[in-house]
């Protein structure tokens, strides 16, 4: 009975179908939890998303508030806003189903078709991630198609591909520009320049990509517009992050752009161990990091952005042999900060503990830190057997 239950779970057909129902649940629940008074409140985003290209065609300031459309501004690039124009013809029914899917099933197939494990492992990676996929999805946000491209541009790069690799990190880019980060695995592969070729004509064109739909002049506008909300951004919050740790447990207030060039070097620091470059493993784990560093070094991390750290967790633990303190760590990362946001979890704990001492991030820092000195001191044609 166990054995059978097990090949049913670990099943990639099952899980697909999992996922395109969690998708789907979150679609019907986001809509059908609506507050009268605020129709709009539980799928905001996506009527950040499906309004943006309304009104980009319409060459309006994307960065301007919106309220008769959406809450909150718009964060996103002028690209962006033109590959959301088919969601801008679809009613909410048909594009959040739509929205939750592609994140859904682009993180789905970016870790089941990776070289990081055996499938079986693979299968618990996405039961892993599942969880905070949800939160994710909840939102209606970007977060699982953000942690997948920079899986896919990983992959492809495995898979000797730079071209598609540039594409999918530069679309990444254009959604969010902390996946600049994933940039970095492109200098672990012999086919590293004409990667970096390809990622400067895959910027260049979606950088133009709009003229399609408005002049030259505007788009310039638009772009400093983004720039400047962005700059403004930066002075505000420090969330579920390293920044929001120091603050709540120690009192620290760090300039945070001093903070941030710290982490940078930190994560950059394992780039020095070139003889490593050769290793799976440490490529592998390289990903790892960045996916986790990208969310924990931002101080506007948001509950639901934790899908892409998640994504990493996943892949550093499921990947190879793990000790008592590493399986230790990532049950207080699934308690924290997958189930932590749930029903499933005690609400006094969440709103009193957790929430305040952003117990969401900590798991995550902390796992940051182990898979850094891993990456710093162990030599990985030795250690860390992964079956590729």
């Amino acid at each position: 009975m166990k054995a059978r239950l097990t090949k049913i779970l670990t099943d990639p057909r099952f899980i697909f179908a999992v996922y395109c129902i969690v998708a789907i649940v979150a679609t019907i629940t986001q809509i059908l939890k609506n507050n009268p008074d605020n129709p709009w409140s539980s799928y905001n985003n996506f009527l950040i998303f499906k309004t943006s290209f309304q009104h980009l065609v319409s060459r309006g300031d994307l960065y301007q508030l919106w309220p008769a459309d959406h809450q909150d501004y718009y964060k996103y690039s002028p690209t962006f806003a033109l590959l959301m124009a088919p969601f801008s013809w679809m009613n909410i029914w048909v594009g959040l189903s739509i929205w939750n899917l592609i994140n859904a099933l682009a993180l789905y197939f970016a870790i089941a078709n990776s070289r990081f494990a055996v499938s079986k492992l693979k299968s618990y990676m996405l039961w892993f991630v599942l969880l905070e996929l949800l939160t994710s999805m909840q939102s209606s946000q970007s977060n699982g198609l953000m942690a997948a491209l920079m899986i896919f541009g990983f992959n492809k790069m495995e898979d000797k591909k730079p071209f598609l690799a540039a594409l999918f990190l530069c679309l990444g880019f254009y959604i969010k520009i902390f996946s600049l980060a994933g940039f970095i695995i492109l200098l672990f592969y012999p086919e590293r320049f004409k990667a970096i070729f390809y990622s400067a004509i895959w910027m260049l064109i979606l950088f133009l990509l709009p003229l399609v739909a408005i002049p030259y002049s505007q788009l310039i506008f638009l772009y400093k517009s983004w720039l400047h909300l962005l700059a403004d951004d930066h002075s505000a919050s420090v969330g579920f992050s390293v920044m929001g740790w120091l603050h709540t447990w120690f009192n620290l207030n760090p300039d945070k752009m001093f903070l941030a060039v710290g982490g940078l070097i930190l994560l950059l620091l394992p780039l020095a161990r070139i003889k490593q470059y050769r290793q799976f493993q440490f490529r592998m784990m390289m990903l790892a990091s960045i996916l986790v560093w990208v969310i924990i070094f931002n101080h506007k991390a948001e509950s639901p952005t934790f899908v892409v750290a998640m994504s990493g967790i996943a892949i550093w633990y499921f990947s190879g042999k793990r000790s008592m303190i590493d399986t230790i760590l990532v049950c207080l990362a699934f308690i924290f900060t997958s189930l932590s946001p749930t029903d499933l979890f005690p609400a006094y704990i969440r709103w009193h503990l957790v929430v305040p001492y952003v117990l969401k991030a900590v798991p995550c820092i902390f796992i940051w830190v182990r898979i850094f000195y891993e990456l710093m001191s162990r030599n990985f044609d030795k250690h860390l057997k992964v079956a590729e």
